[in-house]
């Protein structure tokens, strides 16, 4: 009887202290790491800002994209988006990220925030996750990566003595995270897309519609003005006697794809979107263009299937039919020589977005040939996303 009460009187001192040391321990935690990466604030802040980037570089959710879920916000950026996760892993189980709160920062410079509401297995309750970025650098030209994890326990007193392990298990998946964070960002083409003033407008996911093209592989041309637009106009010949030898019209601008910009030479394609027939709609051409298969004409219209397409013996011109498709867009106007620079930053904004480019890249000269040589030359920049 006497050992029974001992060790009653035992159980009850190891509760005491439990509750003691649990009462003084902290009701909550707070823990932040931090980087730097040299890409432009534009691209860390919508990087951060779409929940669609979560999966790639944040240890605390799952990477399985047949587990996670979007929604909210605008194309799954700003406050309201959200991810939810429902992993088959004990270890994970059903919760979610959302942002509660998005401070871009101003153009002129100056900070940014995003805020994440936390919702998982992890004792506690209120879990955030701040991002602050800070410029940072010489002259400004990095970016200081700051997040914090906070947490509450109130009353829990499990909660507490849990509180004593945050910065090993979260705090290490922190540190993690912003280092796997500032080696995705690095991938990214440093273009600001969000510039004041930018050329490049309205960009945006669009749907493109199946599309019949006669195309022309024009190899690797020389970087000149001149040489560039003696191929495309020559090219557009070629077309052109495939387009009369079957009774096609143009249906959109002419297009150039490309295959590789280099320092020298320019290797692209030369497409001209067609339908069938009688003739060629008349449009106002360009000053100084030659070829019809480069005026404008209506929106792309696919047939209804593949179109027959003789080709002419000799013709470099083959028929291509494209599927259906989404694609990264925007507006340009300017030069053709800065088509490049724009179009590292359509799909930088397009990877920030959360959107995976594929394919090649392609631009629908809107102003013809030599129209587009100056800098009133108009553009619709295209870039195909995975589905």
């Amino acid at each position: 009887m006497t050992r029974l009460i001992e060790f009653v009187i035992a159980l009850a001192l190891v509760l005491a202290l439990f509750l003691v040391i649990g009462l003084v321990l902290p009701s909550s935690r707070e823990l932040q790491e931090s980087v730097e990466t040299n890409r432009r604030m534009t691209i860390v802040f919508d990087t951060l800002n779409n929940v669609r980037r979560l999966k790639d570089w944040n240890p605390l959710i799952p990477s399985a994209a047949n587990e996670l879920s979007y929604s909210g916000g605008e194309d799954n950026s700003g406050v309201g988006a959200k991810v939810d996760f429902n992993s088959a892993n004990a270890g994970w189980g059903q919760g979610s990220w959302e942002i509660v709160e998005s401070e871009r920062p101003a153009p002129s410079g100056g900070t940014g925030k995003i805020t994440y509401a936390i919702t998982d297995k992890r004792m506690g309750s209120d879990k955030r996750s701040v991002f602050t970025l800070e410029p940072s650098g010489k002259n400004n030209r990095n970016v200081k990566i700051t997040q914090s994890y906070e947490v509450k326990y109130g009353f829990n007193l499990l909660g507490r003595y849990a509180g004593m392990y945050v910065s090993r298990h979260v705090g290490d998946a922190v540190k993690a995270g912003l280092s796997k964070l500032t080696n995705m960002l690095a991938t990214v083409p440093n273009f600001d897309y969000r510039t004041e003033g930018s050329p490049l407008t309205d960009l945006k996911i669009v749907e493109v519609p199946a599309e019949d093209l006669l195309v022309v592989n024009a190899g690797n041309i020389d970087r000149t003005n001149d040489a560039i637009k003696a191929s495309i106009k020559q090219n557009q010949e070629w077309i052109k006697r495939v387009m009369d030898a079957n009774g096609l019209v143009a249906a959109g601008p002419l297009r150039i794809i490309t295959t590789d910009f280099g320092t020298e030479k320019y290797a692209f394609d030369v497409a001209q979107p067609v339908r069938k027939g009688s003739a060629a709609p008349k449009a106002d051409a360009a000053a100084g263009e030659t070829a019809p298969a480069a005026a404008p004409a209506p929106a792309p219209v696919a047939s209804a299937g593949e179109l027959k397409v003789t080709i002419p013996s000799g013709a470099p011109v083959e028929y291509v039919r494209t599927e259906a498709r989404k694609s990264a867009f925007a507006s340009y106007t300017g030069y053709m020589a800065e088509l490049d620079n724009q179009r590292n930053a359509l799909r930088a904004w397009a990877v920030t977005a959360g959107h995976e480019v594929v394919d090649r890249p392609y631009e629908s000269w809107k102003s013809g040939v030599d129209g587009s040589f100056d800098a009133g030359g108009k553009f619709d920049i295209y870039w195909a996303v995975k589905q």
